[in-house]
């Protein structure tokens, strides 16, 4: 969408050129994913959801187990008490697959399964989240994230 409202701005008049040039820049500038970009990234966020919750299956994990540490990862949510610089931090942390990854990769070549299992809820998690169009934060405040903004506004 920017490229047309650019291309419009370089050939307006000038009263017009300057309000096709901000259009342009806040339908690019804001960092979030749009469009069927941001679909495609819900729908990434189902298939993590899918795969973890299978490889949780096949690991023979109890599922309360499951249960109780599937909504762990949001208690990063008091570092929004400190702000939203630190709420921003403390949420991407826990929400960033490099994580999850790390821990089931040790979990995998140390032969521990319990490791594997809290992996999995926690990538589980990720993709819950993300397919809800909960995304990584910026410190802009909590309803800004790479997947567009949280609210009535923008629910999809």
């Amino acid at each position: 969408m920017a490229e047309p409202l650019a291309a419009a701005a370089a050939t307006a008049s000038w009263p017009a050129r300057s309000t096709w040039r901000r259009a342009a820049a806040s339908a690019a500038g804001d960092g979030a994913a749009q469009g069927g970009v941001r679909t495609l990234l819900r729908l990434e966020g189902l298939a993590l959801l899918v795969l973890a919750v299978a490889g949780y299956a096949q690991l023979g994990a109890g599922w309360g187990g499951f249960a109780l540490l599937f909504l762990a990862p949001d208690i990063a949510f008091f570092g929004y008490l400190a702000g939203p610089r630190v709420g921003a931090v403390l949420y991407n942390t826990t929400h960033s697959l490099v994580g999850p990854a790390l821990l089931g990769g040790a979990g995998l070549a140390l032969g521990a399964p319990v490791a594997m299992a809290f992996a999995l809820v926690w990538a589980a998690h990720i993709g819950f989240d993300r397919l809800l169009g909960y995304g990584l934060k910026y410190t802009r405040g909590f309803g800004f994230t790479h997947l567009g903004r949280l609210g009535p506004r923008d629910a999809w």
